[in-house]
């Protein structure tokens, strides 16, 4: 179990999100996207308050998704360089990607952020809370969905954007919240810790 308090390291990936649930997509965009540009570490923070989800669906309680995505990270080697944050979970009202950012390089102010997105995420990046200011902070890296085809290239007024080939794991958290619902096994696109996680609580069934 790792959750972060403080960074030694000068370059951050954040790759941030519902986790609803965690699976093997998520870890294998933060490797590969640690890799490819070459960051001190990637941290996996789930949304307190998803605010942008409010209405679509039922959310999962942040404490069991912070449950998941700590058990998720559990299953890489150690040395990985993916790590956990609570600082969304533990930060009261809506979870804004600006608030992470500027409480990351607060407590580092030469701290050198990247913010890792789904091609559909980066688009929507200009609805985001006081997005100018997150795009004059961080730097994005965006990779395409898993399963989706690859886009155009995006083009976001003031972005430093780098777009990460990844190979596409057919994989989303909506389509494993199917499974789950349906009564399909759910055996490799997530971790055990994970699994267990959704079966002890009756997560995902209708």
């Amino acid at each position: 179990m790792t959750s972060v308090t403080g960074l030694g390291g000068r370059t951050v990936g954040v790759l941030g999100g519902t986790f609803d649930p965690p699976h093997i997509g998520h870890l294998r965009a933060a490797v590969a996207v640690r890799h490819a540009l070459a960051l001190d570490r990637v941290l996996l923070v789930p949304n307190g308050d998803p605010w942008q989800k409010r209405g679509v669906r039922p959310i999962t309680p942040a404490p069991l998704r912070l449950e998941m995505v700590r058990a998720a990270q559990a299953v890489l080697a150690s040395g990985s360089g993916v790590e956990v944050s609570d600082r969304e979970v533990r930060r009261d009202g809506p979870s804004f990607t600006i608030d992470t950012v500027v409480a990351l390089q607060e407590a580092d102010p030469d701290l050198e952020v990247t913010l890792i997105l789904g091609r559909d995420a980066a688009a929507l990046l200009p609805t985001w809370e006081r997005h100018d200011d997150l795009l004059r902070r961080a730097h994005l890296a965006v990779v395409d969905r898993p399963g989706s085809a690859p886009g155009p290239p995006l083009h976001l007024e003031g972005a430093r954007l780098q777009e990460v080939a990844i190979e596409q794991l057919d994989v989303s958290s909506s389509a494993i919240r199917d499974l789950v619902d349906q009564g399909d096994p759910i055996d490799v696109l997530v971790a055990p810790g994970v699994a267990a996680v959704i079966d002890r609580e009756g997560l995902y069934r209708a």
